[in-house]
């Protein structure tokens, strides 16, 4: 299959029109015409060799959302014309224990990537969605809830899930007090989130200028952290916080602010290991703990909640020629709260 999209050609280089032929359709694949594909920062890490080196060229892009155009012979998921979503990775083992449990984010032998991996077969490169056609095994793809904007359904198969799957692992809801840290695009699905399942939900941001978003996705509060003295006012306040922040910091100055038995998740990726003082987590009883996107079964139910509750991410639509400023500008914070890119124009 004809795909035609973007690709960067190695760490330096800029994202430029690329021309290249997805895998014929198999008897479990489903094809689709890509109409949404969000931008997300670690996209721009990957492309940019800031994560070690990469498969070039290579085409990034793990929000995607379709139609489906065709189907093979044993498909049973799956009909022409039903919206379908793909997410960060496309196969997995399917035999060990995670990957039987739905959990193939976590496959003992690791997830196909969406991008920048080998297909199982050890063949073929795996060619991510910033393009305007895809191939899926039926297993690794979502229905989209029909009532939901795809433009903002497109950064919830990343941004969405991220945040999901630990709130509901952590059984938030309503007698739940939660602090999300930083509201970018993986902070605001968070908060969004939260509020649904009925937490009390405060903001903790570096960035006075976003507390009028906050409050108007439904924040019970906002605090600036900006001096981050701000923090010693909330010391023992939250049942869990969620950590979306990428940027260096004080992990002991928020861990302080858990509640008895309160969880620190840790979701964004720092430039460096944080300095832990093993005392703040004595004093409590506290919990350090991470996660990463989600499994098949929880994306869809992740979908199926947003399509009950009417969430999608706040997004900004853009065409491919604008991509290489959208990561400038991603890099930059410059964005509420993603980018995502019209797939016609490629």
């Amino acid at each position: 299959m004809k795909s035609r999209g973007l690709a960067v050609d190695n760490a330096t280089s800029p994202l430029k029109t690329f021309e290249f032929d997805r895998r014929e359709i198999g008897a479990h694949d489903v094809a689709l015409d890509v109409k949404f594909t969000g931008i997300c920062h670690s996209d721009i890490h990957t492309a940019r060799g800031e994560w070690g080196s990469a498969l070039y060229p290579l085409v990034p892009g793990h929000e995607i959302v379709g139609v489906v155009t065709a189907t093979g012979s044993g498909v049973s998921k799956f009909k022409v014309g039903n919206l379908i979503g793909v997410g960060v990775f496309v196969d997995s083992c399917r035999k060990c224990d995670t990957c039987l449990k739905g959990l193939q984010n976590y496959c003992l032998e690791g997830m196909t990537g969406t991008y920048n991996s080998m297909e199982r077969d050890g063949k073929n490169q795996t060619r991510g969605g910033y393009s305007n056609t895809f191939v899926i095994n039926e297993d690794y793809a979502v229905h989209i809830p029909a009532n939901l904007p795809l433009e903002g359904v497109a950064p919830l198969l990343c941004a969405g899930i991220t945040l999901y799957s630990p709130i509901k692992h952590l059984n938030v809801g309503p007698k739940t007090k939660v602090a999300v840290m930083g509201l970018g695009g993986l902070g605001h699905m968070g908060l969004k989130f939260a509020v649904a399942m009925g937490a009390e939900v405060t903001v903790l941001s570096h960035s006075p200028s976003k507390e009028n978003d906050a409050k108007k996705m439904g924040a019970h509060h906002f605090v600036s952290t900006k001096d981050i003295s701000a923090l010693d006012t909330l010391k023992k306040s939250f049942d869990i916080i969620l950590n979306t922040v990428s940027a260096e910091l004080d992990i002991n100055a928020y861990l302080q602010c858990l509640k008895l038995d309160g969880t620190l998740v840790v979701i964004g990726l720092p430039g460096k290991p944080y300095a832990l003082n093993p005392g703040v987590m004595l004093d409590g009883r506290r919990s350090l703990t991470g996660s990463m996107i989600g499994g098949m079964p929880e994306l869809q139910e992740m979908l199926d909640f947003c399509g009950k509750h009417n969430i999608v991410s706040d997004v900004e639509i853009i065409k491919a020629d604008y991509a290489n400023t959208a990561y400038d500008r991603t890099v930059a914070s410059d964005v509420k709260y993603r980018f995502v890119i019209d797939a016609s124009t490629f």
